[in-house]
């Protein structure tokens, strides 16, 4: 496997809050799987307000869109605040406005992983709901699976997972994030030196694993 980066955003201005919490375990299932993980959770996510007319940039702010370009696959996990994501994550996504010019513009061609925290099981789905729609606008492609998290119900004790399921669906989205960035990394691959069938071949199979 090429060595390959996946980003995690995620997190609550508390320390260790329950969407910190899922976003390491998701980003340790993509480690387990030989990935390079970097995280940007809680206070890092602290940014001045995005005004995209000011052009200036906090040292926060250009190490995440610095590190964004860099990534082959993105994870993130958001609170459920009101029936959406929270305004940290928001904020932090809209930062990706700054990557617009790029060869590869906001989370083009990227997997990204989605993961929604709230008290409630109405919020998680309508959380959930909204991650994805964000990531659609970025041009990014939701794995298959997404996990909900219902916040109400103890899953976590001094950030180790107590619930064998969730954890399992946590490590789930970390793997779908890594599988698909080696699928299309072999796609460029073959891409770059076309050999019919074989470029068709993986085409097509990256195109229904990103479907699915």
């Amino acid at each position: 496997m090429r060595d390959l980066l996946i980003v995690g955003i995620g997190g609550a201005t508390r320390p260790g809050s329950s969407s910190e919490t899922a976003l390491r375990i998701a980003l340790a299932g993509a480690e387990a799987l030989g990935a390079r993980t970097q995280i940007f959770a809680g206070q890092s996510l602290l940014l001045p307000l995005f005004a995209p007319e000011r052009p200036e940039r906090s040292g926060e702010a250009l190490a995440l869109i610095a590190s964004l370009r860099r990534a082959d696959g993105v994870i993130i996990s958001s609170p459920g605040y009101h029936g959406s994501i929270s305004g940290l994550i928001k904020n932090a996504l809209d930062y990706t406005e700054d990557m617009r010019n790029d060869p590869q513009p906001y989370f083009d061609g990227r997997a990204v992983g989605c993961i929604a925290c709230a008290a409630g099981w109405q919020a998680t789905g309508s959380t959930l709901a909204a991650l994805r729609s964000i990531v659609h606008a970025l041009r990014g492609w939701p794995t298959p699976f997404g996990v909900s998290l219902n916040s109400s119900e103890a899953a976590f004790d001094q950030g180790v997972c107590v619930n064998p399921d969730l954890k399992a669906q946590l490590a789930l989205v970390g793997a779908q994030v890594v599988a698909f960035a080696e699928s299309r990394r072999a796609l460029q691959v073959v891409a770059d030196k076309p050999s019919g069938d074989d470029y068709v071949g993986l085409r097509a199979n990256w195109l229904h694993s990103a479907e699915a």
